[in-house]
C-alpha cells in the first residue's frame, strides 16, 4: 500500500512540475511515526482546491504541465490507504510555488 501512495504522490508531483522543476522526497522519524514528504516546485494550488483534494465529492479534473488529465481519484486512494494503517495525509501549496504532500505512518 505504501508503494502505491508513494508512486501516486511522486507521479502527481512530476505531472505538475515543468521539465526544469524538481521533486524532492524525504522521510523522518517522529514520535513513533514516519513522516514522508513529497515536495515539488510546480504549478501549485489555491486553498480552495487543497481543501477538497481528498474528498470523494470533488470531481474536478486537473491538467498537468503537459496537458495530462488527472481525476484526483489517486489522492482519494492514498488517503484511504494511509488512514487504514493509522496514518494521516495532507497537502500544503501556493499557486506558482509548488506543492508539498506529507503523510505519516506508524513506525514498525
Amino acid at each position: 500500500m505504501i508503494q502505491t501512495v508513494l508512486r501516486n504522490l511522486i507521479s502527481n508531483a512530476i505531472k505538475f512540475t515543468n521539465s526544469k522543476g524538481e521533486v524532492i522526497i524525504y522521510a523522518q522519524k517522529r514520535n513513533g511515526m514516519v513522516l514522508v514528504t513529497v515536495k515539488d516546485n510546480g504549478v501549485g494550488m489555491d486553498k480552495d482546491r487543497i481543501d477538497t483534494l481528498f474528498d470523494l465529492d470533488s470531481n474536478e479534473t486537473t491538467l498537468g504541465t503537459n496537458e495530462e488529465k488527472g481525476s484526483g481519484l489517486g489522492l482519494l486512494l492514498c488517503k484511504e490507504f494511509v488512514e487504514k494503517i493509522g496514518g494521516k495525509i495532507w497537502a500544503e501549496s501556493k499557486i506558482g510555488e509548488g506543492s508539498i504532500f506529507k503523510f505519516t505512518i506508524p513506525q514498525k
